[in-house]
């Protein structure tokens, strides 16, 4: 067992900042599965997921001298570095040619990959209890957060998948991530 086994958060920030290769080796150990499943939810393929994923624990480590205590949990700091770092890869020139050069065959399968890896990510995922604070939000409005936020649909996009007025799902957006705050708060 690492000799950092029950760190604090606040500990485990200040040995960061001081660019302590043990604690990011802890973070890592610690919080790399949870953040892949964000990265795998945005970036279908395993491969450059994982790239996605090195991407992010590099800018954790150069920006950790970023992070405020005051704004929010380290986690959830971490999570956002995931989101944007898979979005940008999704959004790239690389990925849409990608996207656009698969053969029919590897979109069926990767269709079935995904299925397969749900129950994973979501143990993944849940071992930080994320998950059961998901599952306290209604349908409607967890649905809005997993396509907003861990598919990195726009909300037009939202509207158009889900054939909703825009305004309607600004109002709900607003209103989910309100009520998702709120149960965070509660978690802690």
């Amino acid at each position: 067992m690492s000799p950092l086994h029950n760190l604090s958060e606040e500990t485990l920030i200040l040995l960061l900042k001081k660019k302590n290769q043990q604690a990011f080796s802890y973070l890592y150990d610690n919080y790399a599965d949870a953040l892949y499943g964000v990265v795998r939810r945005i970036v279908t393929s395993v491969e450059h997921a994982e790239e996605v994923i090195q991407d992010v624990f590099v800018k954790i480590w150069k920006h950790v001298d970023h992070f405020d205590a005051e704004k929010g949990r380290l986690y959830t700091w971490m999570i956002n570095i995931a989101r944007n770092a898979a979005l940008d890869y999704r959004k790239s020139k690389g990925a849409k040619n990608e996207l656009k050069n698969q053969p029919l065959s590897n979109i069926v399968n990767r269709e079935e990959e995904l299925d397969r890896s749900q129950n994973e990510r979501n143990a993944r995922a849940d071992f930080i209890g994320f998950k059961n604070v998901l599952d306290n939000l209604k349908p409607e409005c967890r649905i809005l957060i997993e396509m907003a936020y861990y598919e990195g649909y726009t909300q037009q996009e939202i509207a158009q998948q889900l054939d909703i007025p825009l305004g309607t799902i600004k109002t709900r957006t607003k209103a989910a991530f309100l009520h998702l705050k709120k149960l965070l708060k509660e978690y802690r």
